[in-house]
């Protein structure tokens, strides 16, 4: 459906539908040449159904975060690349009236069907078709939607799948390579920096999970602050190197397990002495929130999207950091005694498990997987942080072929293994393994 160009209402109509005030009109209309009224005779403007459209449009940008500059350039892009920005919007609920229905959407085309589709392709192994569907969404939808409703969304039902044994790593990887190849080329392709405000982000040491991370960078870009991606697996001293040579607004973090908001702590401890602002978040912020009691810095938030609202309060000093809460001494005492006897402690877990039914391989990651968290949990001032993660690792062995009998028995091995080699030490440890049985 095409919108008329024909210029047919006044002013007091394109304020009634679109709820839009005149002063803020006239200063789009003056700086951004949008909508172009046409003028009567005595120099009354003149708008069409387009204009209004056009309007809504810009509106329903702003809605989704954009500043109005940045959604004009949506639309010039959109314009440039020879596809109408109109083509497919079904405007938000702006209060229009019935004379002017918002164009349907067919349910092939909407956000939803669009991630199905790209989800399907991935799942095929086919690279033409993830791409056919993102530049059908592209051509429709702004890059945020279609990065947030297709993208990060599909990756999650995609890693849902995976984690339910219904489609193998292969296809998660694929789909994986195909979603970050998307977002770096669109991170390539962005503005140069409309702002003098510049804008570090990367992941902590041993953090290799890197959208979230890109995601975020490429919004920021389009909001035309200077950011600098750092990326996967940053260590805390070479993070402190780079704050200081480009001199930094902003920093931001982002870490998805607990092990690496352990790394995260040590990096915003790092950088504290620094004076910059601090933002971080990731999943493990979103299931364990009484993490932030521990991280100096402002959480972003649980979304994307609500995150930009945050980095923009911190640039404008308008949110105060957290300071952490102290450690208790009970869980520092707990963490030198098991860093120091770790050796010790795994060597006679690898005794005991002759015992018991347990693969090698799958001892080998237990023993890893176990020790890093408890490591992390210390550190970070409460062991109950480990049990989201090891409730999660049960999930996944009641959708993969491993025995649920041998996580039990590697779970009382490893409490034998703590109070042979640190005792008193190990309580806060032992309490949280005697509850796993």
């Amino acid at each position: 459906m095409a919108f008329s160009t024909n210029p047919a209402f006044n002013l007091k109509v394109i304020l009634q539908e679109t709820r839009i005030h005149a002063e803020t009109l006239r200063a789009w209309e003056r700086r951004y040449g949008l909508p172009q009224p046409q003028r009567t005779a005595g120099g009354h403007r003149l708008y069409s159904q387009y204009d209004i459209e056009t309007i809504k449009w810009l509106l329903q940008r702003q809605e989704e975060g954009l500043s109005i500059s940045r959604a004009v350039d949506l639309w010039n892009e959109h314009h440039a690349s020879g596809v109408d920005p109109l083509e497919g919007f079904a405007p938000n609920n702006l209060n229009t009236a019935p004379a002017l229905p918002a164009v349907y959407i067919p349910p092939n085309t909407n956000l939803d069907s669009l991630r199905e589709k790209w989800v399907s392709a991935c799942m095929k192994f086919s690279e033409t078709g993830s791409d056919q569907v993102l530049n059908q969404a592209f051509s429709i939808f702004p890059v945020e939607s279609v990065c947030v409703e297709i993208l990060q969304k599909g990756m999650a039902d995609i890693g849902s799948l995976w984690f339910e044994n219904k489609l193998s790593i292969q296809q998660e990887h694929f789909a994986s390579g195909l979603a970050m190849r998307r977002i770096d080329s669109l991170l390539s392709a962005s503005p140069a920096p409309s702002r003098n405000q510049t804008v570090l982000v990367g992941c902590p040491a041993n953090e290799w999970h890197t959208f979230t991370p890109m995601l975020i960078s490429l919004f920021l870009r389009r909001r035309g602050l200077n950011v600098i991606y750092l990326g996967a697996n940053v260590p805390a001293p070479d993070f402190e190197k780079t704050v200081k040579s480009v001199h930094g607004s902003l920093v931001l973090l982002v870490a998805q397990t607990l092990i690496t908001a352990a790394a995260l702590q040590q990096t915003a401890q790092a950088l504290a002495g620094l004076r910059i602002p601090i933002g971080y978040g990731g999943r493990i912020f979103n299931v364990q929130p009484g993490l932030q009691k521990h991280i100096p810095g402002t959480l972003l938030g649980d979304t994307i999207i609500s995150s930009l609202d945050t980095v923009e309060k911190l640039l404008q000093s308008k949110i105060k950091a957290t300071l952490p809460d102290a450690l208790p001494d009970e869980y520092v005492a707990a963490r030198q005694a098991f860093v120091a006897e770790r050796t010790q402690i795994e060597s006679s877990v690898k005794n005991l498990a002759q015992f018991h039914s347990i693969k090698p391989e799958d001892l080998n990651t237990g023993i890893q997987f176990l020790g890093d968290n408890i490591t992390a949990a210390l550190q970070l001032g409460s062991m109950d942080y480990i049990t989201h993660e090891v409730d999660w690792l049960k999930n996944l062995v009641k959708h993969h072929p491993r025995p649920m009998a041998s996580l039990s028995d590697f779970m009382h091995i490893y409490g034998q293994a703590v109070e042979k080699h640190i005792r008193e030490h190990g309580r806060p440890i032992k309490a949280w393994l005697n509850l796993q049985g």
